[in-house]
């Protein structure tokens, strides 16, 4: 359901942590943050070239999305909780972890699907370690050939890094397009559902999250939070 809703353009909140139940929202003005406009501002370019925080995924998702969940307003309740981890045990929800001394100190949450991923939520424990998440985020759709980062809801952070605003008709063309490009690995779960996607269909082209790993591994042989830093600064210096 959870998918069917996604590809459909609208996602799940909840009032409250306490809240019983969850709704669906459709914005009339989503953001989103183009992969080609990241903002890379000098201290954050230096602030990923220094190494200062090593850059994780998919290694701690039940605590950043506990992170994303630990203020004292939130619209992620258990349900929520719960159907997130189910769709990121299945492979289709990911995380993005930022550590300092082996602590985690910020990260963010998203749903892959087709070339879309949709960010749900960021947090930070430590002064930039989301927007090091972030540009870790970008840095790997881009590589991976998404088309997609949607934002939901527009915020001062993340139009200072980038994002902008597009009418619903224009967001829903926008995740056409990213929907045809097809699911990585296996048919989507669309597919069984009748929603009238065309991301249910696959080739060896469809966009890869974990693209970026290869890279990695084959222009950094060994790693190094500064090393694999200096080359996102690098992937996303081209562009922005």
């Amino acid at each position: 359901m959870l998918l069917r809703g996604y590809a459909a353009g609208i996602f799940p909140m909840a009032d409250s942590a306490s809240a019983p139940d969850i709704f669906w929202v459709e914005p009339r003005e989503r953001a989103i943050l183009p992969l080609d406009r990241f903002h890379l501002s000098k201290s954050l370019a230096r602030r990923l070239r220094s190494g200062r925080f090593e850059v994780t995924c998919d290694k701690a998702f039940g605590a950043v999305l506990g992170g994303c969940a630990d203020r004292d307003e939130t619209w992620i309740n258990p349900t929520i909780a719960r159907a997130v981890m189910g769709l990121h045990a299945a492979g289709h929800a990911h995380s993005i972890e930022t550590w300092h001394e082996g602590e985690l100190v910020g990260g963010l949450y998203g749903v892959q699907l087709g070339g879309a991923f949709f960010g749900e939520s960021m947090f930070s424990r430590m002064t930039d370690a989301s927007k090091v998440a972030l540009a870790w985020l970008v840095a790997r759709l881009k590589v991976g050939g998404f088309t997609l980062l949607d934002c939901q809801f527009m915020t001062d952070h993340l139009k200072s890094l980038g994002a902008t605003t597009v009418p619903r008709s224009d967001y829903l063309q926008l995740l056409s397009e990213a929907l045809s490009l097809g699911s990585e690995g296996s048919p989507s779960p669309l597919a069984s559902t009748g929603a009238s996607v065309s991301s249910t269909s696959t080739s060896s082209s469809a966009p890869r999250f974990g693209a970026i790993d290869e890279l990695l591994t084959e222009r950094i042989p060994g790693g190094g939070a500064g090393p694999s830093g200096k080359l996102i600064a690098q992937l996303l210096g081209q562009t922005s």
